[in-house]
């Protein structure tokens, strides 16, 4: 057999990628079933296999903290998800015009998306620490009365958190939006110019609704960045002041790993497993149901 018909062999690429594939299947769904398992079991400080059954769960949702925990997650999703979208689609609308510079402006918008979470977090804090930010930048140019000191307010804390992750996302749901306003049809454009319509009235009625899937896929994204926020929290507030501004992600590592709590951290975290399946899965299933057809 001549070298070119063995590499045709139809076994060499399974070969070639199987050990990929099965590692890949161990470290993520086998860890995956495994912190499932220690939910349902005693572990505490160490890993203990006794089955205890729902008690972790039990005990999580009897835990105060765990509800502020949900309560901000709610209070972040929702502000997150709907800011981020809106800022984006706006700046998206904004460069559709063609203005000038819309290169460099893009690059502008976009780079919040290459820093981490945790340096945008660390960012912000300085920014929002009433005694070296904003605060004190106002109070040093003569308005004594400025105060902005919302990071170290338990109540407003967690609208901090809103803010930098917003000033973050929204340059890529901006890079997504913008693809598909100029992946549209220049005609639809003109032939409703022709008939009068202005050009706010173009992006409400026609634009914006072609943008559908866009928007459903962005969502996605964004739904999930929001439900796995972890670094930005712990760069920005660590949680506090307290634990106002606890997210169930922090909420599973301060468990597991600061409280010896290990069946309820990973407790906590089969509910975030849970929240994300229960997003992702129906996109997928949609996404697979329209190749299909």
């Amino acid at each position: 057999m001549s070298a070119p018909s063995a590499l045709r062999t139809p076994w060499l690429p399974k070969l070639v990628v199987a050990p990929s594939f099965v590692l890949s299947f161990l470290f993520i769904y086998g860890l995956m079933a495994w912190n499932g398992y220690l939910s349902v079991s005693a572990s505490r400080l160490l890993p203990n296999y006794e089955f205890v059954g729902l008690a972790q769960y039990v005990t999580l949702f009897e835990n105060e903290r765990w509800w502020v925990a949900l309560q901000n997650m709610a209070i972040f999703g929702a502000l997150f998800i709907g800011g981020g979208m809106a800022v984006g689609l706006l700046l998206a609308i904004l460069l559709d015009q063609k203005v000038r510079a819309e290169g460099v402006l893009r690059t502008i918008y976009l780079y919040p998306m290459a820093l981490s979470f945790i340096v945008t977090g660390t960012a912000w804090k300085w920014i929002l620490n009433p005694g070296l930010g904003l605060e004190h930048l106002m109070q040093q140019w003569g308005f004594s009365d400025f105060t902005f000191g919302w990071l170290v307010d338990p109540d407003m804390a967690i609208y901090c958190v809103v803010i930098a992750g917003i000033w973050q996302s929204a340059g890529f749901v901006m890079a997504l939006f913008l693809a598909g306003l100029r992946g549209i049809d220049e005609s639809i454009i003109k032939a409703a110019q022709v008939d009068g319509a202005s050009l706010p009235r173009i992006y409400w009625r026609i634009l914006i609704p072609t943008l559908r899937p866009v928007f459903f896929s962005t969502l996605m994204v964004v739904s999930h960045l929001a439900i796995k926020s972890f670094d930005l929290v712990m760069a920005l507030t660590a949680g506090g002041p307290g634990y106002a501004t606890d997210l169930p992600a922090t909420f599973m590592y301060t468990m597991a790993f600061s409280r010896g709590q290990i069946g309820l951290g990973a407790a906590s975290a089969t509910i975030m497993l849970a929240t994300v399946a229960a997003i992702v899965v129906p996109y997928l299933y949609s996404e697979l149901r329209v190749k299909k057809c």
